[in-house]
């Protein structure tokens, strides 16, 4: 455990729960037009962004329009995949009864599967936040991403892995359920990899189809702009996603979990995992919407079914628990936590500076500051 990170006695933890989920349960009961006027404002104004930028590519061939056309077919990506995609599918609108904003029946402008992403991300990383060996998310399978994870000359190029990372983050994304380290050692049953190519090759399908082929043949002689300015606004999407997801779980300060601290897990001690398993990126409302309020890990992991958008004012609580609990409240500017992440991901390069106690083995690349369950 690292030292600086307090512990709570089992009266605590059961204290610290109660309030998380008072919150929680007062969110829930207040939900109502306020959050589904809301949602339906992001989605009309992405839906126009998005036929502007569209638009404005059809005369790519003139510099200014290419460059406003990709920058808003950015933006409406962004949008589409943070602000709906991401929090429609952890069920924060299902309280409409509206098929159109249903966390089982929406399917977003992204490489994985609807079905993959409810897997990996809702049920195996909200889950298991930050515990190596079963949280997918650290690392995505080709970084190393704590000193835990056991050294080997493949991570010199941690550095180059991660730009690749995140230039292509929707296909890194879209990997995380075959499991391709499980697959290399034969642990992986034949009928799972021929359902996930099946439904992954037709997800990409249509996603390369409707970028590269559909719309720059629709635009005729302006084809290669179109296609060009699809292909820069799905890499800056990917590189803007993937910046603020590394920023909520990899800045300084973060911790990692083995196995062992989760079981027997309390709903307080759950909490007390999500709390500093996490991280929050400070900025304008404008930057909140553009990341899909993520910048709001901590509320997020605490609470991902409340609607993201209530996540500043619930964010002032929180703190305020935080504080009262003696308990870290891990945030700061983009370009701070963004330095520790970069700083982390080239120091991780190279084998640990100094030799630690030997302890037993965790499953390979458990993450693993193995934190008490209480004092």
């Amino acid at each position: 455990m690292a030292n600086h990170v307090p512990s709570l006695t089992p009266e605590q933890f059961e204290a610290f729960g109660a309030e998380l989920d008072a919150i929680r349960q007062r969110v829930l009961a207040d939900r109502g037009e306020r959050d589904a006027n809301y949602i339906r404002n992001v989605v009309k104004a992405q839906r126009r962004i998005e036929m502007a930028g569209r638009g404005l590519l059809f005369f790519g061939f003139l510099p200014p329009a290419w460059l406003a056309g990709t920058a808003a077919l950015t933006v409406s990506k962004i949008l589409d995949n943070m602000e709906i995609g991401h929090n429609i599918m952890h069920a924060q609108y299902d309280f409409m009864q509206d098929p159109a904003f249903n966390s089982k029946k929406f399917e977003w402008d992204h490489a994985s599967t609807s079905k993959q992403w409810l897997h990996s991300h809702n049920y195996l990383h909200h889950t298991f936040t930050n515990v190596g060996g079963v949280d997918r998310d650290i690392g995505y399978g080709v970084l190393r991403m704590s000193e835990g994870q056991k050294w080997h000359p493949y991570y010199l190029l941690n550095p180059v892995w991660a730009a690749l990372l995140a230039t292509f983050f929707e296909y890194g994304i879209s990997m995380h359920d075959l499991e391709i380290e499980k697959v290399w050692k034969g642990q992986k049953p034949r009928s799972e990899i021929k359902q996930w190519f099946k439904d992954t090759s037709a997800k990409l399908r249509k996603q390369l189809v409707k970028d590269y082929v559909l719309f720059p043949v629709l635009a005729g002689p302006a084809a290669p702009f179109v296609l060009a300015g699809n292909f820069v606004a799905n890499r800056a999407r990917d590189w803007w996603t993937w910046g603020i997801i590394f920023c909520g779980h990899f800045p300084d300060g973060v911790e990692q979990f083995s196995k062992d601290y989760i079981k027997n897990e309390s709903r307080g001690q759950w909490y007390y995992r999500q709390l500093l398993g996490s991280a929050n990126i400070e900025g304008s409302k404008l930057f909140h919407v553009m990341n899909g309020n993520l910048c709001f890990q901590i509320e997020h992991h605490l609470f991902p079914d409340l609607p993201a958008h209530r996540y500043a004012e619930i964010s002032v609580e929180v703190k305020e628990i935080c504080e009262r609990y003696g308990l870290p409240y891990n945030s700061g500017r983009f370009a701070k936590q963004f330095g520790t992440v970069v700083r982390k991901i080239f120091r991780l390069s190279l084998p640990n500076r100094k030799a630690k106690k030997a302890k037993p083995q965790a499953d390979t690349n458990d993450a693993v500051q193995t934190l008490p369950l209480a004092a």
